[in-house]
């Protein structure tokens, strides 16, 4: 999957399924879902977890850090783009962003928003490793969700973190997030294709 093709299916969708227990695979599989971020398995049962995914066409992404196994350097991001094999990669390293871009994976920078010096490095790392998108979290903050679409034109913003219900997941897009990423399979069953936006 391309840049291109990642962003028609969130504007479609709106919606990432993050799933962090295998026991959610098939559920995150069969929702109506952009994508699956994986932040469960090892090194000897990814690719099985990726190959389901690609085989009900999902596009899947690996949250690195969380994967066991996988080394934190350019062999292990090659034996993810060529062994592997998922759309792209979720993590929070500037150094993973640009490994991974090298290896033609799309990219994910995951920010978390915990002051305003945070917020002000963010913006200058995004801005160096040019990810494909930005995950800011925690999603219950739409007023950053805005400053973040304003200064990244071009650059979806996912929001992520702490979304229990419909109306934060409303907020965050009215508010110019392009998708959320829900962890609660509860969730991944409802439609966000009709929700308007921005507000902002």
């Amino acid at each position: 999957m391309n840049q291109a093709e990642f962003f028609e299916r969130l504007t479609r969708q709106k919606m990432i399924a993050s799933v962090k227990e295998p026991k959610y695979l098939e559920k995150a599989a069969e929702a109506k879902v952009g994508a699956v971020v994986l932040s469960t398995g090892n090194i000897g049962v990814i690719k099985r977890y990726v190959d389901f995914f690609k085989s009900h066409d999902v596009p899947v992404f690996l949250h690195l850090e969380r994967i066991g196994g996988i080394s934190y350097d350019r062999e292990g991001v090659a034996f993810v783009a060529h062994y592997v094999k998922p759309d792209g990669i979720v993590t929070t390293r500037n150094t993973l962003i640009k490994l991974a871009k090298k290896e033609k994976l799309l990219t994910i920078q995951r920010l978390f928003l915990v002051d305003s010096d945070a917020l002000k490095s963010g913006l200058l790392s995004v801005k160096e490793t040019q990810p494909d998108a930005v995950e800011l979290m925690p999603a219950l903050l739409p007023e950053f969700i805005a400053e973040y679409a304003q200064e990244l034109k071009g650059t979806p913003i996912i929001a992520g973190g702490l979304i229990r219900k419909r109306e934060q997941m409303e907020t965050a897009l009215q508010y110019g997030a392009a998708a959320v990423s829900v962890g609660s399979y509860s969730l991944w069953k409802e439609c966000l294709a009709d929700v308007s936006m921005p507000v902002v």
